[in-house]
């Protein structure tokens, strides 16, 4: 009898930690979609709400580990539960990370407002980039929910098209600026936030790995061609914060 308590105890304990990360998952989804909804209507507003949200995040992730390393030391799970909260850990922090890269994308929203009325560049490109993500990140969340190994094999499959899509609009803005000096700042500024986009998609493969691996007990193998991905270092440019 006391051995079914502990068993109840420790369900209730660990839907407690997994309900809080599907929230977690919610605020960030809500941040890549602002980051649309900022570039859109040019609204500084909305990315501030992505750079101020930023907190929660970084506290979420906090409680949620906290938490699980508590779980483990007080009820010592094993094979799936110990999976379970192991990838639940590993999920938080990219999540975390992706938050960061959130936030770094929302300060650079306010300098292409200002310069995108002096140049003869536009935020397409970058936000059908944004959209990309957006739709994985989704299907990221999915597919932990639902504990679905399809879902998850779809998220890693898909970064390819997130590199492919990111290889395109760097060699565009390289375009841009070589055609028109004046073009160069609101570029640069979208390159970075391309690339910060284009590592979000690496941090939700990562994760996707991780849902298979809490589903499978195996981590998937990785038989993908990974793209040669152009990036600022190709040009020796240093782009962050």
């Amino acid at each position: 009898m006391e051995t079914k308590h502990i068993h109840s105890a420790f369900d209730d304990e660990l839907n407690q930690i997994t309900t809080q990360l599907i929230s977690m998952g919610g605020l960030v989804e809500d941040s890549i979609r602002l980051i649309n909804k900022s570039l859109k209507k040019r609204d500084v507003a909305i990315a501030e709400k992505i750079v101020s949200g930023d907190e929660k995040i970084d506290l979420m992730e906090e409680t949620i580990t906290n938490s699980a390393i508590e779980l483990l030391a007080l009820r010592q799970p094993q094979a799936k539960d110990l999976r379970t909260i192991v990838v639940i850990m590993k999920i938080a922090t990219n999540l975390e990370r992706i938050g960061d890269y959130s936030k770094n994308i929302a300060k650079r929203v306010g300098e292409i407002i200002y310069y995108q009325g002096q140049e003869k560049v536009t935020v397409g490109s970058v936000r059908r980039l944004t959209k990309a993500v957006q739709n994985q990140l989704k299907e990221t969340l999915d597919s932990f929910i639902q504990q679905d190994i399809e879902k998850a094999e779809l998220v890693i499959n898909t970064d390819e098209d997130i590199d492919q899509m990111y290889n395109a609009l760097f060699r565009e803005h390289l375009t841009h600026m070589m055609e028109d000096p004046r073009n160069i700042s609101t570029s640069m500024h979208l390159l970075f936030i391309a690339k910060n986009l284009e590592r979000i998609g690496d941090h939700l493969t990562g994760i996707a790995e991780q849902i298979i691996f809490l589903v499978s007990g195996e981590l998937p193998k990785d038989n993908r061609s990974k793209l040669v991905s152009t990036s600022f270092e190709d040009l020796s440019i240093d782009i962050e914060n």
